[in-house]
């Protein structure tokens, strides 16, 4: 069995028992919507206490189990550059801002990379005249490179 199996299989039961995210979320629990969706779409793992309640909650085995307490394979898309339209915006981001944000973060910081070990994302929606708005908001701990 393989990683991509459970993650199916999780989507199937959430749509079949008509459950969101954030009601997975809560149930589950352990950390926030965020990781617990990225955790059941097989990028973060979760520990023994959350992966038993997933279980019971999606009607998962014991191999299924342990699946989702195995680190992933992180950073895996089915295609680059994907082709969902809006994965695809991310990867347009990176490709228009991601020199922009190098240089600003450089220069405020100095040589070194945001972290998305220690890493906090919050996603909110807002109201907006024109139509709603998607607030995403990230924070990594800066870690400089070191010298030897």
């Amino acid at each position: 069995m393989k990683r991509a199996d459970v993650t199916e299989k999780i989507l199937t039961a959430k749509r079949l028992k008509e459950l969101t995210w954030e009601e997975i979320a809560k149930k589950i629990g352990g950390a926030s919507k965020i990781i617990v969706t990225a955790a059941c779409m097989g990028q973060m793992k979760m520990t023994k206490e959350q992966a038993t309640k997933a279980a019971k909650l999606f009607g998962l085995g014991k191999e299924e189990t342990l699946l989702l307490q195995e680190v992933p394979y992180r950073g895996s898309l089915p295609q680059v550059p994907p082709t969902d339209p809006l994965i695809y915006r991310f990867y347009e981001l990176v490709q228009v801002y991601g020199t922009t944000w190098k240089e600003l973060i450089q220069e405020e910081f100095g040589d070194g990379i945001m972290s998305a070990i220690d890493f906090d994302m919050t996603m909110e929606r807002q109201p907006d005249q024109k139509g709603d708005r998607v607030k995403i908001a990230m924070s990594g701990k800066f870690l400089s490179y070191k010298t030897y």
